[in-house]
């Protein structure tokens, strides 16, 4: 498998509010490894040693697919068992439970507390659910270490659970305000008047968009200008998309993708076991894609970008103290974490660009002491114009305020085992599955440190530091 790495960044050239690059980018490059330098630990800024058991997840499906007829508290219910049963704890024993999520079903909308009580969760357990766009399930992680850092609980549960084959459809706001004096209506007469002002326009639904509110720009296009100010090419977007599928396909071959649990869908045959969105295709047969969003010369397509995905997620968190009390034997150290954001319009997806370099200082960390590198994939694009700007010292100079520029992770630890290109992105999901491939490949790899990073709507984005725990169990 080719590795790449971002060639250096020259100076944009201004067109409008767009900065253009004429340069490719990527290459490829040797993957072999150097000499390291002995190991390095993060010290504890909690005062409690945060630790994170275990995860588990639903296998990540398209929308549209195997579980369309369920509902997200389905999913989540799943994945807050199967990590009880994974992990041995007694349901009594978690103290709370956050959940992210993104586009909510109204019914459900404290996603957090009923898939809790559907669990079998007692109802004295408080649950709330959060949401940050893709890193909605990052802010639940985080929510639950401030929490066990204040002392105000000790083992937690964090998730996130997105359901995009069943979205709540509006009705047009005239609409909706004309039923809603219909209701408050006294007297036939009046209700009949107000029927009366119907028109065929009313009846035109509101469809859920994954749109900005402040530019009213689509991701997709948002991915697409961003890859052209980068001077990425769409055979270079390819590649990457192409990387992604192979790594994720060899993953799931090896049985490396653990942190699956196997679901059950009530009243059809057979159970499922992986993700269904992994699939190697050609050069020949990406480059007949048609652009999916800028049209006729975009080159953001169905296949160099996330699709969008049904699935949830959940893992364990709590102290070192009360994991050696439970018996538990966990798989890493959460150690920091930064938010940032940033201009929703023109960089909308460089969250990662941002918050990689912080958080790494924050640690006092350089890009050579990281093992592996977990970072979301929301189009290839995305990833290379991220890369390409961690590698530039006019953007570092220009937009982030620093003399010279971040350096590039080395492609052989960069998201091994495939990404949300190929396994899937449930929105509200994705942090936690990040954070459970980074922690199992640092048993699996023999590392020590391991970075999560990802973008999101908003113009936001996070960087996690996670360290492999001693006692972290070795996988047979």
């Amino acid at each position: 498998m080719a590795s790449y790495v971002v060639r250096n960044f020259v100076k944009p050239v201004l067109n409008g509010n767009v900065y253009t690059v004429p340069l490719g980018a990527v290459r490829c490059i040797s993957t072999s490894r150097t000499n390291k330098a002995p190991r390095k630990s993060i010290p504890d800024r909690t005062g409690k040693n945060v630790v994170f058991v275990d995860a588990v997840r639903t296998p990540f499906l398209q929308s549209g697919t195997q579980y369309a007829k369920l509902m997200p508290h389905d999913l989540a219910r799943h994945s807050l068992i199967e990590l009880m049963r994974r992990t041995g704890v007694p349901r009594e024993i978690v103290e709370y439970i956050i959940y992210g999520t993104v586009i909510q079903e109204v019914k459900t909308s404290n996603i957090a507390r009923e898939a809790a009580l559907c669990a079998g969760f007692s109802d004295r357990t408080p649950a709330h659910t959060v949401t940050m766009a893709c890193i909605s399930s990052n802010v639940a992680m985080t929510t639950g270490i401030g929490l066990i850092a204040s002392g105000a609980n000790e083992v937690i549960v964090a998730g996130g659970v997105e359901f995009l084959s069943d979205v709540p459809i509006r009705h047009s706001r005239p609409m909706r305000s004309l039923m809603l004096k219909a209701g408050k209506a006294k007297s036939l007469p009046q209700t009949l008047s107000l029927l009366a002002s119907l028109r065929p326009g009313h009846f035109a639904p509101e469809l859920p968009a994954v749109a900005e509110f402040s530019s009213g720009e689509t991701m997709g296009h948002s991915g697409d200008r961003l890859a052209a100010a980068f001077g990425i090419t769409r055979k270079e977007q390819d590649e990457y998309a192409m990387r992604s599928h192979s790594l994720a396909q060899q993953a799931q071959e090896k049985g490396y993708l653990t942190d699956i649990a196997p679901f059950k869908v009530p009243g059809v045959d057979g159970v499922i076991h992986n993700d269904n969105g992994i699939r190697v295709s050609t050069p020949e047969q990406l480059a007949k894609l048609k652009p999916a969003f800028v049209k006729p010369h975009g080159t953001v397509t169905a296949a160099n970008a996330s699709f969008l995905t049904d699935g949830a997620s959940a893992c364990l968190m709590t102290t070192e103290a009360k994991a050696k009390e439970l018996g538990l034997k966990p798989k890493a150290y959460l150690r920091d974490f930064v938010y940032v954001s940033q201009d929703p319009f023109d960089q909308l997806l460089l969250g990662p660009s941002y918050a990689i370099p912080k958080v790494l200082e924050k640690a006092g960390l350089k890009l050579e002491d990281i093992d592996v590198w977990e970072v979301h994939e929301a189009f290839a694009g995305q990833i290379l114009a991220n890369l390409k700007a961690m590698d530039s010292d006019w953007f570092a100079k220009n937009y982030m305020n620093r003399s010279s520029k971040v350096g590039v992770p080395p492609m052989d630890k960069f998201n091994n085992w495939g990404g949300s290109l190929s396994i899937g992105h449930p929105f509200g999901a994705t942090g936690v599955r990040l954070i459970a491939h980074t922690a199992n490949r640092l048993i699996r790899e023999n590392g020590q440190l391991g970075l999560v990073a990802a973008c999101a709507a908003g113009g936001q984005g996070v960087a996690m530091l996670v360290e492999r725990h001693p006692d972290a169990p070795a996988f047979k």
